[in-house]
Formats: structure tokens, sequence, C-alpha cells
């Protein structure tokens, strides 16, 4: 199994404290004690739990200029048509997925194309179903142009745990659909928004497979 180059650091510190521990707890309990055994097998749970967070697909991709994909693994939890008041300024069609734990942290760009706009912002950390989450959380905002003119906005948002986001994009940069833009560590949510006009291929609790999944397609 691959794992993302954003872990190495977590899981290299939690290998060290789970070691530490259990050195710790067998210096001090003699031999026969069966909780060192506990501890031990704690540990290694532990750890392999906290390496599930960082591992990297391995993911047959299709690209197309007509379809945008899911951005990152997760449940569908919203599609409705709302006023994006950051970018936009008026209505757009916005699906968000939620990422919990269990998934893969790996954000992707949902569409080929220059970004045009970037904007991180700091922000509170309320849960990511929270009606609030998506404009006073911890987030970045992503507007895509592609080669039509069309513009997809997407936001990474942390969470009441994801309280670290990162991204590998800027203003200017020519990008890929389905390549690697960002991650977000231990789960959150991710907002796309998209025109009115396009058909969208999901519906509510659909499990997206980042990268790979339909959202919708423009006309």
């Amino acid at each position: 199994m691959k794992l993302h180059k954003e872990g190495y650091t977590i899981m290299a510190v939690t290998a060290i404290v789970l070691i530490l521990i259990n050195v710790g707890i067998n210096y001090l309990l003699p031999d026969g004690y069966w909780i060192p055994r506990l501890i031990l097998i704690g540990s290694i749970i532990i750890f392999l739990l906290v390496t599930q967070f960082f591992r990297v697909p391995k993911r047959i991709v299709h690209q197309s200029d007509r379809q945008i994909v899911a951005p990152c693994d997760g449940r569908v939890v919203v599609i409705e048509e709302v006023v994006e008041s950051e970018y936009f300024k008026e209505p757009k069609r916005q699906i968000s997925i939620f990422m919990s734990p269990l998934n893969v942290h790996i954000n992707w760009n949902p569409i080929s194309g220059v970004i045009k706009y970037f904007r991180y912002h700091p922000g509170l950390y309320l849960v990511a179903w929270h009606p609030k989450s998506s404009t006073e959380n911890e987030r970045t905002t992503v507007v895509i142009r592609t080669i039509e003119g069309i513009e997809v906005l997407f936001r990474q948002i942390a969470g009441a745990a994801a309280r670290r986001i990162r991204w590998y994009v800027k203003e200017g940069d020519q990008v890929e659909q389905s390549t690697e833009m960002g991650f977000i560590k231990f789960g959150s949510r991710v907002d796309i928004f998209i025109p009115l006009d396009a058909e969208v291929k999901v519906n509510l609790q659909d499990k997206t497979v980042g990268s790979v999944t339909v959202l919708a397609e423009l006309k």
C-alpha cells in the first residue's frame, strides 16, 4: 500500500509515542501481566488506523471536458440551489461531499482548466455538517475556468477533527481533471458549485470515489 507524503510526520510521531508507551509499560510491570499485551494490541490497532488515513489508491480515470468529477471520496450530503456569495455572487448548484475518517483524504481537481481564483480562509472548526461550516470554518476556495470559459468552484473545508488543509495549486496554474490538488487530514467536507444548467448525475447519500465518480455534466 502506497502512503501519502502528508502522513509521514504524523505516522512517525505516532509510532515513536506508541513505542515509548509500550517500553514504559513493560519496564514498570513484571512478566506475566496481561496489561502490556493488551496495550500492545491497542497500539497496533491505533497505528494501523492512523496509517489508513494516508493511503493512496490506484485508480483508472477517464478525463472529459464536459464532466465534473468528485474532488474527494465520501458521501453526498447536499444537492441544492444556493447563492454563492464569495466569488460568483449568483445562484449556483451546490453539491457537498462529507469525508469520514475512513475515506481516502486526497483531493483532486474536478475538471481541467486554469485556476482563476484561489483564497485561503482561516476560521473555526465546526462539525462538517454544520450549516455554517461552509462559510465560517477554515477553508480554501478554488475556481477553475475551462477552455470554454465555464467556471467551477470548490472548497476544502476543515471540520472538528480535520484541522489541517493542504493545497498544491495557485492562481494561474493549468490543471488537469482528476490530478491531485490537495489533502484534508482526518476527514471533513468539500463543497462544489456548478452551473444551474449542468445535469447532476448523483443523488443524496450516494458514495463518491474521488477523481472517478461523475457529479455532473456540463451543457
